[in-house]
């Protein structure tokens, strides 16, 4: 019997959610993005309405599906809806934004009890453009908000750092885990 699973990307807008899910999907992704027309435009002409999709596949014929959330406060209705029998978030962080921990702090808190039920782990992106605040620093935020997750330096673009943050996540959420690196699959021992 095919193992079905559901991870849930969540972030602020350009923290590299559609391009993360882009570098693990084994199928094209399904992308909903519209024109940007606020504030968003400044970041980049396109922006997620709806949400990413994309499968990953498992050793053994199972799936890791990968939702990808808006960024955008106005599509907070999508955040509850794509949570729905997901098994864990990863919160992607943009180190080169205006205020990173600001973003921090939104999400957790309003994704607080699908974590409380699930697994969490961070991607930070953009540290190749501003090394500050550190992981060190990102640790001992969420210490303070009471999380506990992985937190990684990420590069969207590469399969291998997506990857590593996925496996971070199952790992924190079955330590049995077993993967083949070689081949980027996941098999539950």
């Amino acid at each position: 019997m095919a193992l079905y699973n559901k991870l849930i990307f969540t972030g602020p807008v350009g923290a590299g959610k559609t391009t993360a899910i882009a570098s693990l999907s084994d199928e094209p992704p399904v992308r909903t993005d519209a024109l940007a027309s606020d504030m968003t435009q400044n970041l980049k002409p396109a922006t997620t309405v709806a949400m990413d999709y994309g499968v990953m596949t498992l050793e053994g014929g199972g799936k890791l599906h990968l939702y990808g959330t808006p960024g955008q406060e106005r599509f907070n209705f999508m955040w509850e809806i794509l949570s729905q029998g997901g098994i864990g978030v990863i919160l992607l962080i943009d180190n080169n934004g205006n205020d990173p921990f600001h973003d921090l702090r939104f999400f957790l808190n309003r994704f607080r009890s699908f974590i409380d039920e699930s697994g969490l782990a961070i991607g930070i992106t953009r540290m190749d453009l501003k090394a500050d605040p550190t992981l060190e620093a990102y640790h001992k935020e969420i210490d303070k908000l009471g999380f506990r997750a992985p937190i990684l330096e990420v590069d969207a673009r590469r399969r291998s750092d997506v990857s590593l943050l996925v496996q971070s996540l199952l790992f924190h959420l079955d330590p049995g885990l077993e993967v083949e690196e070689e081949d980027v699959r996941f098999a539950v021992s």
